[in-house]
This record gives C-alpha cells, sequence and structure tokens, in this order.
C-alpha cells in the first residue's frame, strides 16, 4: 500500500465512522510563543503589542495531512496595563475537512508580588467547519457509508474558554480550557464526523541564566482530554547572547524535535522546528515542519531590558 492511499484509506476510516468519540486541537510544538492560542489569560502578557504568524505543515508526503496557519495579536489596554485584549484567527486543514477558528480573548491581571502577577482570562470563539467527500477517495463505489452523505459547508459553532497565567520575567505556569463546550460537527440529521471535547492544558516553563552569555530555558505542556491519547511536550532552549536560540523537544510516545530562533532586532523574532515521528507513521512521512515571526511594537517608556523568552 502506498502511503497517499494509505492516508486516504485513514481519512476514510475516520470521516465514514457513526461517530468520533474525540477531535484533537490542531497542535504546535514551538507552543511557548503561541500560548494566547489555548490561553486566554496570556493576552497583554508581554506589555506591548504582540503580533505572531505560524504556519505548520505536519506529515509531510502523506495525502490530507494536517496543515496549520494561525495568527494571533494581542496587547494590555491602558496605562495600567492589567486589562489585556487578545485576537485569533487558525485554519486548520486535514484531509476533506476544513475549520476556521476565530477568538477574542479578555484579561485581567493583578500583582501577586513584586516579581510576579496573576491573570485571569475568558475566550469566545466562532468556528467554521467544512467537509467536501468529494476529496475522498473511494474504494467500494458500493459502500453504503458513501449513499446521501452530503458536504457540510460554513456549519457555525460557538464555543467559550477561561484560563490563567502566574508569571514573572522567567518564570510562567498556566491552567485553561480554551473550549468549555461540547459539540458535535453534523453531517445529517443522525450522523456526525466529529465531536470537540474539553482540552485542559497545562503549561509551565523557567528561564536558568548559566552565564552572561547562555541562558537556557525548559518548557513544559500537558494536555489532556477525555477520548484521547494523555500527550506531553517537553522542551529545552538554549539563547546564546539573548539573540540566537537551539533546542530540542519531546512529544510523549510520538515525536522528537529540533528547534531554532533568531531575535533579529527588539522587534523581530522568527522561529523554526522539525518534527521526526517515532511511531510506525513515520515510516510513511518525512516530518512536520513548523514556523514562526513574531513582531512587537514596543512604546519608548515600556521597552522590555531583556527579552522574556516566553
Amino acid at each position: 500500500m502506498s502511503c497517499k492511499t494509505y492516508w486516504c484509506f485513514l481519512i476514510m476510516c475516520l470521516v465514514s465512522a457513526h461517530q468520533l468519540q474525540a477531535q484533537q486541537e490542531a497542535q504546535f510544538t514551538q507552543y511557548m510563543y503561541n500560548t494566547s492560542d489555548f490561553n486566554p489569560a496570556y493576552a497583554g502578557s508581554r506589555g506591548c503589542l504582540s503580533v505572531l504568524a505560524m504556519h505548520r505543515t505536519q506529515w509531510v508526503g502523506l495525502e490530507g495531512a494536517p496543515v496549520t496557519n494561525t495568527v494571533t495579536l494581542h496587547t494590555p489596554l491602558g496605562s495600567s496595563q492589567k486589562v489585556g485584549l487578545g485576537v485569533s484567527f487558525v485554519n486548520d486543514r486535514l484531509g476533506p475537512s476544513d475549520e476556521n477558528t476565530i477568538s477574542v480573548d479578555m484579561s485581567y491581571t493583578i500583582p501577586t508580588s513584586e516579581t510576579f502577577k496573576l491573570a485571569f482570562g475568558v475566550k469566545g470563539t466562532a468556528n467554521l467547519f467544512n467537509v467536501d467527500f468529494n476529496k475522498l477517495k473511494t474504494f467500494d463505489p458500493n459502500d453504503p457509508l458513501q449513499k446521501g452523505r452530503e458536504n457540510i459547508d460554513n456549519r457555525f459553532y460557538p464555543n467559550v474558554g477561561a484560563g490563567v497565567f502566574w508569571y514573572s520575567l522567567r518564570t510562567y505556569v498556566g491552567l485553561s480550557i480554551p473550549y468549555m463546550l461540547e459539540q458535535k460537527y453534523y453531517d445529517n440529521d443522525v450522523q456526525y464526523v466529529a465531536g470537540e471535547r474539553m482540552h485542559i492544558h497545562f503549561i509551565a516553563g523557567h528561564v536558568f541564566k548559566l552565564s552572561n552569555e547562555i541562558q537556557f530555558k525548559p518548557a513544559a505542556l500537558i494536555k489532556a482530554v477525555k477520548g484521547a491519547p494523555f500527550q506531553a511536550d517537553i522542551s529545552g532552549n538554549f539563547w546564546f547572547n539573548e539573540k540566537f536560540s537551539l533546542g530540542i523537544a519531546y512529544r510523549l510516545g510520538d515525536a522528537v524535535s529540533g528547534l531554532a530562533g533568531f531575535q533579529i532586532s527588539d522587534s523581530w523574532l522568527i522561529g523554526y522546528a522539525y518534527d521526526k515521528e517515532t511511531t510506525r507513521l513515520g515510516n510513511f512521512n518525512s516530518g512536520s515542519h513548523e514556523i514562526f515571526l513574531r513582531y512587537e511594537l514596543f512604546k519608548n517608556f515600556d521597552k522590555v531590558v531583556a527579552p522574556r523568552f516566553f
């Protein structure tokens, strides 16, 4: 079986089933820079207008493999910077499905000590879900599951989420549920092809100063959802002269990754990650690629002295 035939068969099994028990959210290897995607309390935490664009191509070589594009923008409001506002857009394509998500985040931050702050956030989301069954390859034209199945066009689903984020210049811990409403994506009045369930996210990280030139930043993201495997991402990045980073990451039972980043200027940061599958699926693809670009607009009086690295 060729890899293209294998993937089309896998997609067919997923969308032709009476019920897909759970749908995992889009995943990112460089989650430490894209925290606002899953934790609304992160909005405004960087103390400036921050815009990030990220592109992820997963399982290169498999037809219909996931492709994810996201753009996020967040900023503090007012002179006190206690209130944060964020907006994000995510497009996630997998096989015959195409999903667009637009979210608005609001956060409120209070100081808990001279160095730490605690932020609370809420998220409102509009989701548009599409499935084009004409993109599927039919192995058996007499398959009864293929008869009478209609495409799904821009089916709208609202959702809400919440999170907390406790942080300083070098340490952060966050807990969030970005989508609290459990949705069922119907293709007719009886069946549905996918279901979205609550994902619980826990994120943590710290920046260790090893010398005047080298800093080490370990981070972890843990995701749990009923009906899907437990997922843990662990990473470690070394920053050199606050300009260049190299690191490795491991996704439990799934992939190992290499990461690199470059602080082009105070405002511009670019990063890249490559994932290599450690499962049998790795035999059918050449890995996953992820790249991001972040731009931050500082005011003269709030320009950071030391980069936050998250």
